[in-house]
Order: C-alpha cells, then sequence, then structure tokens
C-alpha cells in the first residue's frame, strides 16, 4: 500500500517501512500507544494516514518540523522516513508514549528524530511547521503553538500547521476563529478510510 502511493522510495526507506509492521505490535503490547482493534490496520489508519501530509506539500532538506501529542510516532516517524534531511521533533505529554517513539526511531535507524516528554507549550524553540493529529479541537490546540514558528519560510508552502483530522471541520475552524484551508485526503489516496479525512492547513 505504502510504496504504491510511493513508489520512488530507496530500499532502506522501505526496510524501514516494513520493520514498523513488527515494531508497532510488539511495543503497543507493553505500552497501548495504537488501539488493540485498530493495530492490525497499522499502514492504512496510521502510517498512510501520516503520509498524507507528504502528499499535500513536500520539505525541502534543513525544513524543521514539531509533531505535537505524537502518540506512539505520528505522523512524525513515518514523515522522518520520507524525509530523511528533514528534522523532527516530537513531543508527547506522556512518558511513556515517548519511550516507544524512541525505540522505534532507534530501530529503523532514524537520526532525524528528536522525541520529549514535553508539553508543546513548555517549548522555546522554532520551527517551520508544527503537525499533529486529531490531539483535541483546533480552539484549543492552536494557542499552543502560535508562537513556534521561524518567521523566515523556506518551502514553498509557507510555514503554518498541518492538522489531520476527520469530519466536518468548518464549525470547528469557525470556532478557533483561524484562516485555515481544508485539504480532503481522499484526493490522494483511494481507500475508504479517507473519504472523511483531512489536512487542515493553518498558515503561521
Amino acid at each position: 500500500m505504502i510504496y504504491r502511493y510511493f513508489p520512488d522510495l530507496s530500499d532502506k526507506q522501505r526496510k524501514q517501512f516494513r520493520l514498523l509492521g513488527d515494531l508497532y505490535p510488539y511495543w503497543n503490547h507493553q505500552i497501548n500507544v495504537v488501539s488493540r482493534k485498530d493495530i492490525g490496520q497499522l499502514y492504512l489508519h496510521h502510517v498512510l494516514h501520516a503520509l498524507g501530509i507528504a502528499k499535500f506539500t513536500g520539505f525541502v532538506p534543513g525544513t524543521r518540523i514539531l509533531d505535537v501529542g505524537t502518540g506512539g510516532g505520528f505522523p512524525g516517524i513515518p514523515l522522518a522516513i520520507l524525509f530523511p534531511e528533514v528534522q523532527f521533533h516530537l513531543v508527547d505529554s506522556i512518558r511513556k508514549k515517548i519511550k516507544v517513539v524512541r525505540e522505534v526511531a532507534a530501530a529503523v535507524e532514524l537520526d532525524n528524530v528528536e522525541a520529549d516528554h514535553i508539553r508543546a507549550e513548555q517549548l522555546d524553540d522554532k520551527y517551520d511547521f508544527v503537525v499533529s493529529r486529531a490531539v483535541t479541537r483546533l480552539a484549543e490546540f492552536y494557542p499552543w503553538v502560535r508562537n513556534k514558528f521561524l518567521k523566515k519560510d523556506r518551502n514553498a508552502l509557507p510555514n503554518g500547521t498541518l492538522y489531520l483530522k476527520g469530519g466536518d471541520l468548518r464549525e470547528e475552524i469557525a470556532e478557533a476563529r483561524l484562516q485555515a484551508e481544508i485539504h480532503p485526503l481522499s484526493a490522494y489516496f483511494t481507500e475508504d478510510f479517507f473519504s472523511t479525512k483531512h489536512i487542515v492547513y493553518i498558515p503561521a
């Protein structure tokens, strides 16, 4: 499934994606980071979902990306495999989830991933992009990250937030009073799972 949508992967990247299929069930048995009933759909519901961001936009080498509320490493780990010259900082408020992220990143030999047990609002660093996956409503989420962006754009897409979420998002965006774009993942992936899934892009 991954190879079909991303046919130009290197041999190393193909191996890294294959390894996720063993690593996540192993770690999930010890520390629940993916719904137990969902682990059998790891590649569709988690890996490919994360890579929807890469269908929407690419990142030039040296780009700095913050993954807020990463959980077990989504969307950060799949994106870090796909963009080995981009720096990813994965954070979560739950320490045991960061342990899984670090173990998975080490096992697939990702040297472009840093993972920390910290809340986003406690960070002082600045990034080109913030990515996240349905952590909470945008009205609550965006204040955590609104001051986390570098001023200078280095990518074709201006710096901002790329938020993966499903359902009808118009009310949620209006509630948060954000200037945001909604991009359906069904434009990139044919599986039924993506029929209600979107990327919300919020310029910095």
